[in-house]
């Protein structure tokens, strides 16, 4: 019969992986393109060949997804496998509506035939939507793990917006390591706090090649996953964490759900700010649809660097990107900190907003007054820094996880605020990573 012709529909990141997986030097298939959505300007590139295999002499396209139609007519496509991540039920199976409509079969791929093995024991953090608090429950984890004399590796779930072969595998120990591999604004959020604490991160697109060199160094690998993306190593401990502000989407946002049922420790985070009845529903949705894991309630404790900065002045608030995009969240630790420090007003940057900035309000609404961090290329990195000097505000209060200052410039004061994990009953993460050791 042939190769099966398949299309992987992606956002860089999933989408390599699953091919890594389950199609390279597989003569069962013949990946015609990737297509691309959510990440701005990561199509019209090859996904090269010496990361593809011989089957790929010349590599792999990565095109719009708006051509998807148009791929699946001129290549007689026979499956498209869709491999992004949050994003709700409906639009999952709106796109297999679509794909289906235009000829072709409509698949996702396996969670077990996609996770590597590794040597070493594999604790993984993931969540149910964008923005739940995973990265500072890995610091959490790991400074357990420091406590404990184990060597600690970090592995991030890909961000590869930019040569993909020089990105196959990619460490990082100083803040040099992120100027030498040109990290992104998005990349560097979630890789400075490891940074800052004394650990060692690896990312980038193959992760067995990854895996592999992480294990010389490491006595224990954590999976610091992405968006909502289920891990690509199989966990001996898997984390879950849980939004009640934004209660009901561990049912509804893929592959969130999945996250949900596999984990063995459920974590409901952020109750200190969030409605009680809130809380309790998302513990409930725990109690109904995985009874067997353990369910625990933390804190997103909430600090900034000087207070006073912020008393009584007019503060634009600066948000993690990907929360406010597609995590759909219109507020994050900024808004938050902004408050309790007694800001007179926090100021709306939508009307000074330029080029990609201006384009990314009118595409998520939700953000609302709260000015988004999007840096995913140079000229986007200028926007931003154009679009903070261009609001009138007395003080720039940063809710990202890193120092805007080493990136841009900027006419304002910066307030820099930190959150970190806060267990209301604690020990027990701690217990239960002490169990997985001892097995």
């Amino acid at each position: 019969m042939g190769r099966r012709k398949v299309v992987i529909m992606g956002a860089a990141g999933r989408d390599f992986h699953n091919f890594n997986c389950l199609c390279r030097d597989n003569e069962e298939y013949e990946v015609v393109a990737f297509t691309a959505t959510q990440i701005p300007d990561i199509e019209g590139r090859v996904y090269p060949a010496e990361l593809a295999g011989s089957l790929y002499p010349e590599g792999i396209p990565i095109r719009p997804e708006e051509e998807l139609r148009t791929i699946i007519a001129e290549h007689g496509v026979d499956e498209v496998w869709f491999s992004y991540s949050d994003v709700p039920h409906t639009y999952v199976m709106n796109k297999a509506s679509h794909v289906i409509g235009w000829g072709a079969a409509f698949g996702l791929c396996s969670v077990t035939r996609t996770m590597l093995e590794s040597s070493k024991p594999v604790i993984a953090i993931t969540a149910v939507r964008t923005g739940v608090g995973k990265s500072q429950t890995t610091r959490y984890v790991s400074r357990i793990l420091k406590k404990l004399d184990k060597r600690v590796v970090a592995i991030r779930h890909p961000m590869p917006y930019g040569d993909l072969a020089r990105q196959a595998c990619q460490r990082f120990e100083t803040y040099e390591d992120l100027d030498r591999h040109q990290c992104t604004i998005e990349e560097r959020e979630e890789y400075e706090p490891h940074i800052d604490n004394g650990f060692i991160v690896y990312a980038g697109v193959d992760y067995q090649m990854i895996l592999r060199e992480a294990e010389k160094e490491a006595d224990v690998i954590l999976w610091d996953g992405g968006n909502n993306d289920t891990p690509f190593y199989k966990p001996d401990l898997h984390i879950t964490l849980l939004d009640p502000h934004r209660a009901g989407h561990e049912l509804s946002y893929y592959p969130g759900e999945t996250n949900f049922l596999m984990a063995d420790l459920l974590i409901v985070n952020k109750v200190g700010t969030a409605d009680p009845a809130k809380v309790e529903e998302v513990l409930e949705s725990c109690r109904r649809y995985n009874p067997e894991a353990r369910v625990i309630t933390c804190r997103s404790i909430i600090t900034v660097d000087d207070p006073e900065m912020i008393r009584g002045k007019r503060a634009l608030v600066v948000e993690d990107g990907p929360t406010l995009t597609h995590g759909g969240m219109s507020y994050g630790a900024g808004w938050f900190a902004a408050k309790n420090a007694g800001a007179a007003e926090i100021v709306d940057a939508k009307p000074f907003a330029v080029g990609s900035i201006k384009a990314t309000y009118e595409k998520y609404p939700n953000a609302s007054a709260i000015l988004p961090a999007m840096g995913y290329g140079d000229h986007q990195v200028r926007e931003l820094e154009e679009t903070i000097n261009a609001t009138p505000a007395d003080v720039v209060v940063e809710g990202t996880p890193i120092d805007l200052k080493r990136i841009i410039t900027v006419n304002k004061p910066i307030a820099n605020v930190t959150y970190e994990l806060e267990e209301t009953e604690p020990g027990v993460i701690e217990e239960a990573v002490k169990k997985i050791l001892e097995s």
